[in-house]
């Protein structure tokens, strides 16, 4: 069975597993018009991915049978419009409170990240106070790469940003996040390269303070 197939008959079963819910392996080769054994293989790589759960049900006569349900990890497989109801959310926002409830929204947001992450840079020096934020940044999904020059200044960098689209809209997302680099790190940062206006990654260049 070619690889392409076999990730279409993951699928299926992740799809009706979403809409059916738990099903055992009798029902799902039924449906699928395979072999038991052969849905036992993909339910087995599914598992090792952690994208099912299996449930032990006792039956009136016969031997105990597992049925199978999506892991709660699965649903992020399937389609989201998050990203559009944010944006959404926010125009609504704008047009209805003004330029001045987003900044405080955005300050709010950059205040609670601050609360959370600023723990994690107690009693670190410059240089372990980047790396733990480019861990944090990792993480969140940014790619981060970074590195030490000979100037004792650094260069970090962030392949992907997952608020690239909002901040696209709402710049305060950039400068939020740019403040929040410089009060995690106690130091100068400026950012020359922006995802959001269209450069192929974010870079910052991180100063001690004077």
């Amino acid at each position: 069975m070619s690889e392409t197939l076999e990730m279409s008959t993951r699928q299926m079963i992740l799809s009706m597993l979403k809409t059916q819910g738990s099903l055992s392996v009798q029902e799902l080769a039924k449906q699928l018009g395979i072999t038991e054994m052969a849905v036992r293989r993909h339910i087995h790589a599914l598992e090792k991915d952690d994208l099912l759960e299996a449930k032990l049900i006792r039956q009136a006569m016969g031997r105990p049978t597992n049925v199978y349900t999506l892991a709660p990890q699965a649903d992020d497989l399937f389609p989201k419009k998050y990203l559009q109801l944010t944006l959404d959310l926010l125009d609504e926002l704008l047009e209805g409170e003004g330029h001045d409830k987003i900044e405080r929204l955005f300050e709010g947001r950059q205040g609670k990240l601050e609360a959370r992450y600023l723990p994690r840079m107690s009693g670190k020096s410059l240089d372990e106070r980047v790396e733990e934020l480019a861990a944090i940044q990792n993480e969140n999904g940014y790619m981060v790469e970074w590195s030490k020059r000979e100037d004792e200044t650094f260069e970090f960098n962030e392949h992907n940003c997952p608020i690239s689209k909002v901040a696209g809209s709402f710049q305060q997302a950039c400068q939020c996040e740019l403040s929040l680099f410089q009060n995690l790190l106690d130091a100068s940062v400026e950012r020359t390269s922006c995802l959001a206006k269209g450069a192929n990654k974010c870079v910052y260049i991180i100063r001690p303070n004077s």
